[in-house]
């Protein structure tokens, strides 16, 4: 059986273009961590969209926290296959993440990226685009290396902790809490995670190691007078090796209106861990990746609504 005739024309697409980039030479390797079908291409992150149809006008359905997980990693781009694997927009993806609030969205942060038919991305506002001329079948773009200083590379799944820690920091604050966070020189959509938290240093708690405490991924606390009482803890876990952050949420467990939670989608690790901890595994939460991605989302865009109101 003719195995292009089992893909899709979008997937058919994609695929020319992923044989493409062997023919540079160039290493491709699914990123397996990332549910988007996005791969480390040379020393390029991309992710691959790809649209069969329209002769003037190419459409491409793509969500916010893909684009923001995308726009995290080291050298990012987004390829769009605009119905020819010689038609194809290789764009910084920090440039398309920068314009994503001239780009028309749904309520569920679902963006329509539309590209004309000279490939520039249309914007919102009459002839508002996006010149693409220089992106257009650039591939010295992802062959290239990238100018990143040797201390700063991070690995995709150092990029996605931050990512999701600066998640979890942000609806903290939404919801009002004091949020703390130990990974002060990390970055989160380019700021600093010390820059997103309300709090620089971790409150010291009377049944608490200071040591361990200091060092969870983040923490919510609200205040009572002058001093703060925590309420919320996250780790965020994503690799499959041992699990120190259960360890030192533990120090919390004298805390009973304390929830304590795992992020992270290895469920089967999850329950190998509190097979063994089955005396306190009833005071721990898993949370998948993509549960608070869509938590996330759900509590930017009330926030947004609520800034449109008034109320």
């Amino acid at each position: 059986m003719n195995y292009s005739k089992q893909l899709s024309p979008s997937d058919l697409l994609a695929s020319h273009f992923l044989e493409q980039a062997k023919q540079f030479n160039a290493n491709v390797e699914l990123i397996k961590v990332l549910k988007s079908r996005t791969y480390q291409i040379g020393e390029a992150n991309i992710l691959i969209r790809a649209s069969s149809e329209g002769n003037r006008r190419y459409f491409f359905g793509i969500n916010y926290i893909t684009v923001e997980e995308i726009a995290n990693l080291d050298n990012p781009f987004i390829a769009f296959i605009c119905g020819a694997p010689d038609k194809v927009v290789i764009i910084p993806a920090k440039i398309l993440f920068k314009h994503l609030p001239e780009i028309s969205h749904d309520r569920n942060g679902e963006y329509k990226i539309n590209i004309d038919k000279n490939l520039n991305i249309v914007l919102a506002g009459r002839n508002n685009r996006i010149d693409c001329s220089n992106f257009i079948n650039n591939w010295n773009l992802l062959l290239s290396p990238p100018l990143i200083e040797e201390d700063a590379k991070n690995t995709v799944e150092e990029s996605l902790h931050s990512v999701l820690q600066g998640r979890l920091i942000e609806i903290g604050n939404i919801r009002g809490y004091y949020t703390y966070c130990p990974d002060k020189s990390r970055k989160f959509n380019d700021r600093r995670l010390d820059e997103v938290t309300t709090l620089k240093n971790c409150p010291e708690l009377q049944f608490s190691d200071y040591n361990l405490l200091r060092q969870i991924d983040v923490l919510w606390f609200r205040s009572k007078g002058s001093n703060f009482i925590p309420e919320y803890a996250f780790e965020v876990e994503l690799s499959t090796g041992v699990w120190n952050g259960v360890g030192r949420m533990a120090t919390l467990l004298d805390y009973s209106n304390v929830g304590l939670y795992v992020i992270s989608n290895d469920s089967k690790k999850y329950n190998q861990v509190f097979s063994s901890l089955h005396e306190m595994s009833d005071r721990y939460k898993l949370i998948a990746n993509e549960a608070l991605g869509d938590l996330y989302a759900a509590e930017m865009n009330l926030k947004e609504l609520r800034y449109e109101i008034g109320l």
